[in-house]
């Protein structure tokens, strides 16, 4: 079984990269997730499909009170992304959809547009995943990304996850259809690196 520790006490703790502080997103999050989502809507949208429904602050502050709640039901694990030095609002990324009964997780991230191409969300998805297996007993970590979006695909090879497959026609975004590419990585293969 996943061992998902309270909301609370990893908010006190976090978790520290070098140039990172990944903590669980609270309410409080709102106004700075609000703000990387509507300075980045043109970038975000063409990948994430929620983006459209994030109409404002409002919009915002209800996926973090979802995330918090969902955290304290052992749902999914989101992280807020920050600066560590400077404390700037970069992303989210986290763990979602958990199968208890196969210790099983999906990873799932964005990153705000100037905040791209300077490796902190492989930075952050490494921490993540690495929580994951060695901290919430997980076994498999899943992830997806477009078969076009090559950033995304980027950040999945530069973490070790190994091409299981394509989804044809998986998500549908601003009105078309995406192929996903199908990763997943095991806590033998972290083990193992």
């Amino acid at each position: 079984m996943l061992v998902v520790p309270p909301r609370p006490e990893l908010r006190q703790r976090t978790l520290d990269t070098p140039r990172l502080t990944l903590a669980p997103v609270e309410p409080a999050d709102a106004a700075d997730m609000w703000n990387a989502v509507d300075t980045s809507r043109a970038h975000l949208e063409k990948w994430l499909p929620w983006v459209p429904f994030n109409t404002d602050l409002d919009a915002s502050w209800r996926y973090c009170e979802a995330s918090a709640n969902d955290w304290d039901h052992a749902r999914a694990l989101r992280f807020s992304i920050r600066e560590r030095g400077t404390r700037r609002f970069l992303g989210v990324v986290g763990l979602e959809s958990l199968a208890h009964l196969h210790q099983s997780v999906e990873l799932g991230y964005w990153l705000r547009i100037d905040g791209a191409r300077n490796g902190y969300m492989t930075e952050a998805a490494r921490a993540t995943i690495v929580w994951g297996f060695k901290r919430l007993n997980v076994h498999r970590i899943r992830v997806a990304a477009a078969t076009d979006n090559f950033p995304s695909l980027g950040v999945i090879r530069r973490l070790g996850f190994r091409f299981e497959g394509i989804a044809r026609e998986a998500e549908r975004c601003q009105g078309r259809w995406l192929d996903h590419a199908l990763f997943g990585m095991l806590a033998s293969d972290l083990a193992a690196t």
